[in-house]
């Protein structure tokens, strides 16, 4: 009698044999976006400190079969997926599952282009590869929920390399069993704590990066014979016992409805660059702003509600929040958030300057801005916003995260990639949204966009 399969091969079976025809055409539209999206972040990144140090390490790591962009660098598919999936996330600016504050896009996308450029996939194959990546993102998270977080680790960095490897396994086009293989092994890849919080370390960025690169790295030693642990997510020390505690977890949302839900398509993209619970705060304020109802100079106080789970990453320790002192800090603090919105009507990677987070204005209004938590909120991002004005006027409000149209994503990567040149800017969004290029044709329109600014002469 043939034994039960484990829900790693059930997952690996569907990663690997899911025809390409088969995945839902709005699906792969919506890959198209998230590859702009991503490249854009990339971009955007290129100057920081951090690029500096990936661009350095990356070209003492040259290999063949793929590039980096911000240095032009040949480099093996991995050490590629590390700098792009790196970069993508140094802003926190790329997409997000709300019920688990997981970032797919910048994992997924790193890893499936590596792979895709060695391997020369079909943009088909691509874009297949990308919602395979996305599916298997949000469904091992949604088991955990905020699980990962609450115990100290990033959930981005647990998952990630599970779902890079699915990505990466299926444009190299592994079978079942050593798809299973290339899982079980990610699975040894998972990482990723919470440390930054205490000093605005940059690890996190590190952890989408590692993720990409762990993924490719067990989706190669698959394909040439390296055995993975098939009972990875449901044996006592596996995913879920080890990093949750919870040998036990309901593993039955990993594999029901594969390809009829696609949770995946969930994942939301960002109109901000901070953590994406602040988003609907943002909004909502903005929109105050806009409509004339309030301004900095009105404001007595704020009190956000939120979930509880969310105050440890947006509100606490409150020193670190009213007044950040590096990006990290900026990124994950509400008050600092919402009152550089409110002074400026605005808020954008310029935000994200010392020049910024010195401003007596923004500092004084953040600390009259408090967050306390409510047990009955944690559905995706969903608040409220108390607000008293010097006059003694009160407003109450409540916020919902609000997605972001095509259009604006479109344009998010505009302003993004604003630095490169105007019309190899251009043809690279002209074939990301109305061609369908193969692995390497993608990669060098991405390559003729930032050569013009790369980050580090290639020696």
């Amino acid at each position: 009698m043939l034994s039960e399969m484990t829900p790693l091969e059930t997952l690996a079976a569907w990663v690997s044999t899911i025809g390409t025809a088969d995945i839902p055409a709005e699906q792969h539209r919506r890959a198209r976006l998230r590859i702009l999206d991503t490249l854009g972040l990339v971009a955007a990144a290129a100057e920081l400190p951090a690029a500096h140090s990936l661009a350095a390490w990356s070209a003492s790591n040259k290999g063949s079969g793929a590039h980096v962009l911000i240095n032009g660098c040949a480099a093996p598919p991995a050490v590629a997926a590390l700098v792009h999936g790196s970069l993508a996330h140094a802003r926190d600016f790329d997409d997000s599952f709300s019920d688990t504050v997981v970032h797919p896009g910048s994992i997924v996308i790193a890893a499936t282009l590596a792979a895709g450029e060695v391997t020369d996939a079909t943009f088909d194959a691509i874009t297949a590869a990308i919602t395979i990546g996305y599916e298997v993102a949000g469904r091992l998270a949604a088991v955990a929920g905020r699980g990962f977080h609450a115990r100290g680790f990033h959930a981005t960095g647990v998952v990630g390399p599970i779902a890079a490897a699915s990505a990466a396994g299926r444009i190299l086009g592994l079978d079942d069993a050593t798809m299973a293989d290339a899982l079980g092994l990610a699975t040894s890849m998972s990482s990723g704590l919470l440390a930054f919080l205490a000093d605005g370390g940059w690890s996190k960025w590190m952890h989408t990066g590692w993720s990409a690169h762990g993924g490719i790295i067990a989706a190669e030693l698959a394909r040439n014979g390296f055995r993975g642990p098939h009972h990875a997510l449901n044996h006592p020390y596996g995913l879920y016992g080890a990093f949750l505690g919870n040998p036990a977890a309901d593993l039955s949302g990993i594999t029901a409805d594969l390809g009829r839900n696609w949770l995946g398509a969930s994942a939301s993209a960002k109109s901000f660059p901070c953590a994406h619970v602040i988003h609907p705060y943002i909004q909502t304020i903005l929109a105050l702003r806009a409509k004339g109802e309030i301004t900095a100079e009105d404001v007595e106080s704020i009190n956000c509600v939120m979930a509880p789970w969310a105050l440890p990453i947006v509100a606490i320790p409150r020193q670190a929040k009213i007044a950040p002192r590096n990006d990290l800090e900026a990124i994950a603090s509400l008050p600092f958030m919402i009152a550089a919105a409110l002074c400026d009507g605005r808020l954008d990677l310029a935000t994200l300057r010392q020049e910024t987070y010195d401003r007596t204005e923004i500092l004084a209004l953040a600390r009259r801005i408090e967050c306390t938590g409510d047990d009955t909120l944690g559905a995706g991002f969903d608040g409220l916003m108390n607000i008293e004005t010097r006059g003694g006027r009160r407003m109450s409000r409540e916020v919902m995260l609000s997605g972001s149209s095509d259009e604006q994503i479109i344009e998010k990567f505009r302003v993004n990639a604003a630095r490169l040149p105007h019309g190899a800017r251009s043809s690279l969004e002209d074939a990301l949204m109305s061609a369908a290029p193969r692995g390497r044709a993608l990669v060098q329109f991405a390559l003729a966009a930032m050569a013009g600014h790369p980050t580090v002469p290639v020696s």
